[in-house]
C-alpha cells in the first residue's frame, strides 16, 4: 500500500473518531446542562429529623430525576417561607401555618405546598413539671419564651383564642434558640414555645430527662389539629419546572420509606454532613419524628404526603380567624396535590 493510501485511511479514521468523540462530549454536554437546579432551605440545623433529604441525594434519587439539589440550613420552620417567598430559593421546608398567613395577605408571592410531612400537630407549650401552670389559662401574667421565628409562638394567637387565654396578660421574650431549655429550667421564663421533638431532645442534650422534668401543653389536645411542615416549591418555580418538582417529591417520598426501612443507612447520610453529631441521639431523633410528627390516623387513608381538604380547610379557617386576616385562601392555594406520586407508591403507616 502507498504511503499516499496509509496517510489518506489514518485521515480518514482520524476524523470519524473526532465526529464520535464529538457527538459523545455534546451528549454529555447536553445531559449535564438538563439537570435542573434547585436551591432548598431546611426548616432548622442538619439534624436526624431532615435525615431522607440527604439519603435522597447519596442515593442518587436526585440525580435520577434530573436535578441537581443544593440544602441549605434553615433558621426556624416559619423563616423558611418567606426566604422561599422573596426568590432566595426555590423550595423549602416549614409551617404551613405561617404559609397560609403569607398566602391571605400576599397570595401573588406565597409558595405552595406540594408534600406534607408533619402531618400531626408538634406544637407545644413546655413547663417544668412542677410548675403552677396546668392549663392554658394559667399563662395568663406569666413570660413564655422562643425564638422570634418559632412556629409555635406564631400560632399562639390562635391558640389563645381557641382556649380563652387574654393574650395581652402573656408576656412575650425572644431568645436565641440554644437558650430556651437553658432559661426555662433557671426559671428565667416560666414556659417555653417548640415543638415537642425539638424541646425534647434538646433537654437531653442538658442532661434534662424530659419524661421526668418537663411537662407539655399540646395544642392538638385544645381542638387544633393542624398541619405543620411541609415541602414547598414557589409558584414561579412550579410554573417553569413542573417536572422537576414532580422528580424532587418522587425522590423525597423514596428516601423517606428507605430511612424508615434502614435508620442508619439514613443517618449515614446526615453524618456525612456533619460528622461532630452524637449519632444515637439523631437516630433517635429521626425515629421520634416518624412516631410523633408523621403519623397521623389519615395516613392509613390517603398516603403519607397527601392532605385531608376538610382539614386543611378547618386550618385555615383557624389561622385566618386567630389573626384576624382579610382573607381567606382556598386549599388549593396551600397545597398542590399533584405533584404527589401515585397512590400506591406512598406510604399508608411509617
Amino acid at each position: 500500500m502507498s504511503l499516499k493510501k496509509l496517510r489518506s485511511g489514518a485521515w480518514h479514521k482520524l476524523t470519524a473518531l473526532s465526529l464520535s468523540l464529538g457527538l459523545s462530549m455534546a451528549a454529555v454536554s447536553s445531559s449535564a446542562l438538563a439537570a435542573t437546579d434547585i436551591n432548598m432551605v431546611l426548616n432548622w440545623k442538619y439534624e436526624g429529623a431532615q435525615a431522607w433529604f440527604f439519603l435522597a441525594e447519596d442515593k442518587g434519587y436526585f440525580k435520577e430525576h434530573d436535578l441537581n439539589v443544593t440544602i441549605d440550613q434553615g433558621e426556624g420552620s416559619a423563616a423558611s417561607i418567606p426566604k422561599v417567598a422573596s426568590g432566595v430559593y426555590d423550595a423549602g421546608f416549614g409551617d404551613t401555618n405561617a404559609l397560609i398567613q403569607l398566602a391571605s395577605t400576599q397570595p401573588e408571592r406565597a409558595p405552595v405546598g406540594v408534600y406534607m410531612i408533619y402531618n400531626t400537630p408538634p406544637f407545644v407549650i413546655a413547663v417544668k413539671k412542677d410548675s403552677p401552670i396546668t392549663e392554658p389559662k394559667d399563662l395568663e401574667g406569666k413570660t413564655v419564651g422562643a425564638p422570634a421565628n418559632d412556629a409555635a409562638l406564631k400560632l399562639f394567637p390562635a391558640f389563645a383564642e381557641m382556649t380563652g387565654i387574654d393574650r395581652s396578660k402573656v408576656a412575650i421574650n425572644n431568645m436565641s434558640p440554644n437558650l430556651r431549655e437553658q432559661l426555662l429550667m433557671r426559671d428565667q421564663i416560666d414556659a417555653a414555645f417548640g415543638y415537642i421533638t425539638t424541646i425534647s431532645f434538646s433537654a437531653k442534650g442538658m442532661g434534662i430527662n424530659p419524661d421526668e422534668q418537663l411537662r407539655f401543653i399540646r395544642y392538638g389536645d385544645y381542638g387544633m389539629d393542624l398541619y405543620s411542615n411541609s415541602i414547598f416549591f414557589s409558584q414561579a418555580f412550579i410554573t417553569e419546572h413542573p417536572e422537576a418538582v414532580r422528580g424532587f417529591v418522587a425522590a423525597i417520598n423514596q428516601a423517606i420509606q428507605d430511612a424508615v426501612a434502614n435508620p442508619e443507612e439514613a443517618i449515614d447520610a446526615l453524618m456525612r454532613r456533619e460528622p461532630l453529631l452524637n449519632r444515637a441521639v439523631e437516630t433517635d431523633k429521626m425515629l421520634t419524628t416518624v412516631r410523633n410528627d408523621m403519623s397521623h390516623p389519615e395516613v392509613a387513608t390517603i398516603g403519607l404526603g397527601d392532605v385531608s381538604d376538610e382539614r386543611l380547610q378547618k386550618n385555615i379557617d383557624i389561622v385566618v380567624s386567630a389573626n384576624q386576616l382579610e382573607s381567606s385562601p382556598a386549599p388549593s392555594q396551600i397545597f398542590n396535590r399533584s405533584f404527589l406520586p401515585p397512590r400506591a407508591d406512598r406510604p399508608s403507616e411509617l
